[in-house]
This record gives C-alpha cells, structure tokens and sequence, in this order.
C-alpha cells in the first residue's frame, strides 16, 4: 500500500478525554494498554506526521446527547458509556461546557485537530461509521486509502476499518496508536484487535514505519 497526498488521509477515532486522560471513566480498564502502547505519543507523533507532510486529517468523534440517554437498549459498553455519561454534550447545536469536558479533545492532540484543515465529522453513534459522514467526507475529497488509528481498537477502531474497507477504500492501521480495554470478564480487547487487523488488512504497522511512509510517499 503505497501512500500520497492526493488520495490518503488519516482517520483517528475518538481522540477524546474520556478515553485517554488518566482518571477517566474507563481508566481501569484503558491504562495497560495506553502504557504499552504508547497510544498517546504516538496519536500526536502520527496527527502530527500527516498534517506536516500534507495528508488529510479526519476525526471521527463520539458523542452522547443528552436525547441519547434515552434509548431504551444497548451492548455493555454502549450502557456503560451511558451510564458514566461519557463523550457528553447536551445537544449537536450546543458547545456549552465542553472545553476541557470528556467530549473534548486530549490536550496535546488538539493543535492538530482544531488547526482549521482538519475534518470533524458528524459523530459515530455507536462504534462504526455508518451513523455519521465520514465516507461521505472522504470520498467528496477523493480519497481511496485510509489510515486508520485511535480509540477503542477492538470497537471503533476496527468498526471503521471493516466499513472502510466494505466500501471500498484500502485501509491500513497504526498498530500501536490504538488502545483497548483489558477487561476481568470479557477479556483482552487489544490483543483481539491486533489479530482481526491483520485478518482484515495487509497493512499493520507500527506508527513510526506510517509516519515515514507518508512522508516518502510526499516526497519530504
């Protein structure tokens, strides 16, 4: 998978507080593999990367409305996200409150994101893109292949990656910008991620091979 400009772009799941700032409301679950990972460093080392070479950069974003904790079912972790009013804003038309809110941006990711190039999306509703624009986005843009990385690897982040490549885009995922829950019951949702990525795809790598490929594929 060759990467250029012209048709690539980054796409970064939920690159949010309530996901990778300590003490947030998964942070039990999340720490081990953020750790291990390095998730953050290199969130911001591929944001970066991309943005300086001159790649597209999406942001497919989580949020919960308050109309939203009215639904009457759901999966685990979509109640729990509920539950914990995680991702919360009152409304799509409202901004009150989210500065600095789990909704918000991670700090040290959000020069790149709110730098006035890069797309935000409509939000994923649940895990995949189906519920929100980002194809739309990507396609009015000319766009054929997909980096892909951000949070939860074993739900969002591999969601897009099947619905990315069902719509027929070439998708490849930095390995080691994603992170999963560790989880007592239900187990560990980094290691499912990394063997379905490679099931999936033929492109995994670790961000720094990404990050040196885009900037071949840019000429820099």
């Amino acid at each position: 998978m060759r990467f250029s400009p012209d048709d690539t772009a980054v796409v970064v799941t939920d690159p949010q507080n309530d996901v990778l700032r300590p003490a947030n409301p998964a942070w039990a679950l999340l720490s081990g593999a953020l750790h291990d990972n390095d998730t953050v460093a290199n969130l911001q080392t591929l944001l970066e990367g991309a943005a300086g070479s001159g790649y597209g950069v999406f942001v497919s974003p989580h949020y919960n409305f308050d109309a939203d904790l009215r639904w009457r079912f759901g999966g685990p972790i979509e109640t729990m996200m509920h539950e914990e009013k995680m991702f919360s804003r009152s409304s799509a038309l409202s901004l009150d409150g989210f500065r600095g809110s789990g909704a918000d941006w991670l700090e040290n990711l959000a020069p790149v994101i709110e730098d006035g190039k890069t797309v935000v999306t409509s939000p994923h509703k649940i895990f995949g893109p189906a519920s929100n624009d980002l194809v739309l986005q990507l396609r009015k843009r000319g766009t054929t292949r997909v980096v892909l990385a951000g949070m939860l690897a074993n739900l969002c982040v591999e969601s897009h990656l099947r619905e990315l490549l069902e719509a027929g885009f070439q998708v490849a995922v930095a390995a080691d910008a994603v992170a999963a829950p560790r989880h007592p019951d239900f187990g560990d949702g980094n290691t499912a991620a990394q063997i379905n990525y490679r099931f999936l795809t033929d492109t995994v790598l670790p961000t720094e091979q990404v990050v040196a490929a885009l900037r071949a594929g840019a000429g820099a």
